[in-house]
């Protein structure tokens, strides 16, 4: 099957849109320095696969933050995407994992949504969460923020010797609403009949054929899906600048300054002499 790709497809003679994103070895790359309990990971990357699956429904250039909150064990989890379908995320943690379920890991909490166009204005959605499934809070959301039906399964397989994660999104196109929602209606008692090992380990065009092989469906090209961190060295170091003369030496006394990327926790180490070469863009 073709992993770490989006794929998206329209139903011609139904008013519906449809997408299945496939998560690997991107989603193993975000993991792999992280020590995350079991349950949190699977979550996060329940979170990747969702994100993929919303920035997919952009219509604009811009980038999506999916984010967690409450006052369970996870204090936030965060997936940023972008249109490009560039993703990275984390997890912090202010308690020992107890149990599973979305309700055990994040408490009572919120799904806080925020789309930045680069062009235009933010957009921010918050909603309580919902049962105990980022999918139900999810398509909760839609409901809440877009007046759009909208069905979403995210399936994860995390013991494998390969880490996989997938998704697969149902949503009404905003026109005929009445048609529409019969033409949901429809598709979705089709596509619940969908397996995790299925929507795991099937190409993506195999299960929309086995789910919807009645149905006139006309599909896009694969997207690929990738993890990018975006830190650097030069980003850190105008971090550094930001503190201000003062702080610059405050650390040179010390020594060194060390700074971690939260996201791929790649260490970046700021000695004697950097840290003199910082300085002196303020000295001149």
């Amino acid at each position: 099957m073709s992993s770490d790709t989006l794929f998206r497809f329209l139903f011609q003679e139904r008013n519906v849109r449809g997408e299945i994103v496939d998560l690997a070895a991107s989603l193993q790359q975000m993991l792999q320095n992280h020590d995350y309990p079991f349950p949190v990971k699977q979550l996060l990357a329940e979170m990747v696969a969702a994100t993929s699956l919303l920035t997919a429904t952009l219509k604009f250039e811009g980038d999506i933050s999916v984010q967690l909150q409450g006052d369970g064990p996870i204090r936030y989890a965060t997936v940023n995407g972008s249109d490009q379908q560039v993703f990275r995320g984390v997890v912090r943690m202010q308690a020992e994992v107890q149990g599973e379920g979305l309700k055990a890991l994040v408490g009572e909490g919120y799904l806080l949504v925020t789309i930045t166009p680069h062009q235009g204005e933010r957009y921010q959605g918050i909603i309580p969460l919902t049962g105990d499934s980022l999918k139900e809070t999810l398509e909760a959301y839609f409901i809440q923020s877009e007046q759009l039906p909208t069905r979403v399964y995210l399936f994860t397989d995390m013991q494998s010797e390969q880490v996989k994660a997938a998704g697969m999104l149902l949503q009404v196109l905003p026109v005929e609403q009445e048609k529409s929602r019969q033409d949901f209606d429809d598709l979705v008692m089709l596509a619940d009949t969908i397996t995790a090992d299925e929507l795991l380990n099937l190409p993506a065009a195999e299960v929309v054929h086995r789910l919807f092989h009645q149905e006139v469906v006309e599909a896009f090209p694969l997207q690929p899906v990738r993890f990018e961190c975006g830190c650097s060295r030069t980003k850190c170091a105008s971090a550094i600048v930001n503190l201000g003369a003062d702080a610059i030496r405050e650390h040179l006394a010390e020594g060194q300054l060390d700074i971690q990327c939260e996201y791929c926790l790649t260490n970046y180490r700021f000695d004697t002499a950097d840290l003199t070469d910082l300085l002196q863009s303020f000295e001149g």
